[in-house]
């Protein structure tokens, strides 16, 4: 299966890699999936977590950093004494400018986003498997309140810049967890399995003054160790830092209410054609109608 996006200036990109080939043979196989069990357990992605962040881990560094085609020039920091301390690197501000303007909303993080209508049926696809409002939030009131609006997803591969920021100023509630199991969140996984019945996933709401209130939800994947959120209920700044990832793929969510927000429509139709838009940090991802 062939996992292919495209950048803001209609460039398309082959973002196939080793990771989704075995991915593709272990979930193509009730046997190999079978297996797979044992070490989505919360234990082991402990045991994985803790060693990432060791001294040791740091072997893991050179090659990762040649085969994913990464430059350590653009972050703050070029040596690490650990590989999450890596992989958690932070970029330098100038690489990640953000869109000031208030009627903009922004992108949260780097990745590869989709967007989708949340229609009054309550189902909405997450490549090629169905879900509801409902279930995902584990909320019904609290998804009805975004029946009508949109819902963004962002897939963060391993060579993305795993930190994340508040879309916009606003009041920031309490974050809200949900308890799951850890599971891969490649595309080739959520043919089998609908990954956010499975996976952890941590959310808050954002009451903001020209979007309403938008829900921020970041999904751990195989092999995190946690979701790091920075704060509970507070004041936040558009661009402030959220949060970030520890070593593995991950998905950040962004629910909007009706007629508060209308995505871009570059990132509507690859949507429509079920194709991904590669977005980075604080860019332009949609925009307040009124």
């Amino acid at each position: 299966m062939a996992v292919t996006y495209i950048t803001r200036d209609g460039t398309k990109i082959d973002g196939t890699t080793g990771q989704d080939h075995l991915l593709e043979v272990i979930y193509g196989h009730a046997l190999t999936r079978m297996l797979l069990r044992p070490f989505l357990s919360p234990a082991v992605s402990d045991i994985c977590g803790k060693f990432l962040s060791t001294r040791l881990s740091r072997r893991i560094i050179p090659s990762f950093v040649k085969k994913n085609h990464i430059d350590l020039g653009i972050y703050e920091k070029q040596e690490f004494d650990s590989y999450n301390a890596f992989f958690t690197r932070k970029i330098k501000a100038e690489q990640r400018p953000i869109n000031e303007q208030k009627n903009i909303l922004i992108s949260p993080s780097d990745g590869k986003v989709t967007a989708y209508p949340i229609t009054q049926k309550g189902r909405f696809w997450i490549k090629h498997t169905q879900y509801s409002a409902a279930q995902l939030l584990k909320d019904e009131r609290l998804a009805e309140r975004y029946m009508g609006g949109w819902i963004y997803v962002i897939r963060l591969t391993v060579d993305d810049y795993h930190r994340y920021c508040y879309v916009a100023d606003g009041e920031k509630s309490q974050n809200y967890h949900i308890q799951g199991v850890f599971h891969t969140v490649n595309p080739v996984a959520n043919d089998v399995y609908p990954i956010y019945k499975e996976n952890t996933r941590e959310y808050s709401l954002l009451r903001s003054r020209h979007f309403g209130t938008v829900l921020m939800m970041e999904v751990g994947a195989l092999m995190v160790g946690k979701i790091e959120n920075h704060s509970e209920s507070s004041s936040v700044k558009r661009g402030q830092e959220k949060g970030n990832f520890a070593f593995g793929g991950s998905t950040i969510i962004l629910m909007t209410q009706k007629d508060k927000v209308l995505p871009d429509q570059d990132i509507l139709k690859n949507s429509r054609r079920g194709i991904e838009t590669r977005v980075h940090l604080g860019e332009k991802t949609g925009y307040c109608p009124q």
